[in-house]
This record gives C-alpha cells, structure tokens and sequence, in this order.
C-alpha cells in the first residue's frame, strides 16, 4: 500500500511539473493565433474563438523574418558540420593516436572548459574587428568551428572502444581517415548525432554574439529579429506571439524527431553495450 501512494505522489509530481513546463510553449501557440482583443482581455482567453493564421502573414509583412530564417538555418547547418569534423578528429586524437604531451593539452582543454564564454566574447568581438568581418556570414560562424566540451563529450565516448581495433585497422592498411569513417563513426553515431542535434540547437538559439558582431537586417538571426520586432510590435502581444513560435517551433520538431537519439547517445557515453 505504501508503494502504491508514493507512486501516485510520484506521478502527481511529474505531471504537475509536465504542466508547468508545457504551458508556456502551448499558450504561446494559442497567443499567436488570438486577436488583441483576446490577448488584452481580462481574465487572460486561453483558447482562441478563431484561429487567426493571418496573425503570421502580418509578422512576414512586417520584418523579414524570411531572411532571418535563412540566415540562422545557413550558420547551424555550417557551425553543426563544422563542429561534428574537427570534435570527432580531436577525440580521435586524443584516444588512438600517441605524441607529447598528450595528457597536458587534454588537461589544459578541461581546464578551459571552467572558463566562462562571456569572458572572451569581447577578445573574440575585437578580433573579429580586426579581421574586418563584422557583419558577415564569416563573423557568425568563426568562433563555433569547433567546441571543447563536444571534444570532451566523443572522447570519453571513444575511450570505451577497445585500441585492438585501432591496431588492426593499421595493419590491414587503412589509414587514419578511412579507419575513421568506416570503422569509428559508425560506432559512436549516437553520440554525433547528439552533438549534432545539440549543437544544431545551441546555433539556433544564439542571441548575444550575433546581437554583437551584426547590425542590419540582412545578416540578422532569428533571436535577434524577434527581440528587434518585440519593441517595434508594441502592443501587438498577438504578433509577438506568433514570432516566438516561428523561431522555436522549428527546433522543438528536431528535437521530438531525434529524442531518442539525444537520449541514447547522453545515457550511454562511454558505456557500450
């Protein structure tokens, strides 16, 4: 009996915190799809009388979210490739290969896993001034080349593949790329389509650093055209809306379409079985 009523008390708890979490995004899409009369009325409508898709013609009329769209999908798709090559040929490194001084550059990249990012985003910033690219494609995609944590992250993954595999490879032949591609990525898959999928959303969602280093329309991202289009909508919440569900509606797509993915490569990193 006791059993029984922790797990009702378990459940209650779960689905009260579900609650809490899912709401927000739910009466964000209900928002968007409201007129201003429901959104000023009080007490607040929950669910729209009739859905007013035109709601999301007036945000494309309104700013160029069009453009912004295609500039945040062009650096994630850029940043996510760039990041899954040069993470999986560090950890490789750092596994299977031997040279000096191994165990230093490894404990001096932990080591820079505790710094902050923002106290080198200024350091990135003048660079990027120095180099003249501000407000280029170049200037949003530089500084996410590559990740230390995701380095981190594939080379505990690969510490659990037996070396004798490795070994082999180079007596058959192969050199470090093939046994690379044919031997390593398809054993640690999970784990890169975790950091891809991640990656992916952590480009997607940036907001400080291209706020920082873009000044026009045209090279905007998405989080930035919609705190840009929150000031000039002033009072049109329903617009609001609407523009915060077309910027989050995407990567919560990719995230239910690869969720179990996500959750196999976190759950079994450096455990094979």
């Amino acid at each position: 009996m006791k059993i029984k009523i922790s797990s009702i008390v378990v459940y209650f708890i779960l689905i009260v915190f579900s609650i809490m979490t899912l709401f927000p995004f739910v009466y964000m899409i209900l928002a968007g799809l409201m007129t201003h009369q429901e959104m000023a009325s009080m007490p607040p409508t929950l669910i729209p009388s009739h859905f007013q898709f035109n709601n999301y013609a007036q945000v494309f009329k309104q700013v160029p979210f069009l453009q912004y769209f295609i500039n945040t999908l062009l650096v994630a798709i850029v940043t996510t490739a760039a990041t899954l090559i040069t993470c999986t040929l560090a950890a490789f490194a750092l596994t299977s290969l031997e040279f000096k001084f191994k165990k230093l550059i490894f404990a001096l990249l932990v080591g820079l896993l505790m710094v902050p990012y923002e106290s080198i985003i200024f350091t990135n910033y003048n660079t990027i001034l120095q180099l003249g690219i501000k407000n280029t494609y170049a200037a949003l995609i530089i500084p996410f080349l590559t990740s230390i944590f995701y380095v981190y992250f594939l080379r505990n993954y690969m510490a659990a593949i037996p070396s004798s595999l490795y070994k082999a490879a180079k007596v058959d032949g192969a050199s470090d790329l093939e046994y690379i591609r044919r031997v390593l990525v398809p054993m640690i898959s999970p784990a890169l389509v975790t950091v891809g999928i991640l990656s992916f959303i952590m480009s997607w969602n940036s907001f400080l650093w291209p706020l920082l280093v873009t000044d026009s329309n045209k090279m905007r991202l998405l989080n930035n055209g919609l705190a840009s289009f929150a000031t000039e909508a002033g009072a049109q919440t329903q617009l609001q809306m609407a523009a915060a569900t077309l910027t989050v509606v995407p990567v919560l797509v990719l995230y239910f379409i690869f969720r179990k993915q996500i959750i196999r490569g976190v759950a079994h990193n450096g455990i094979k079985g």
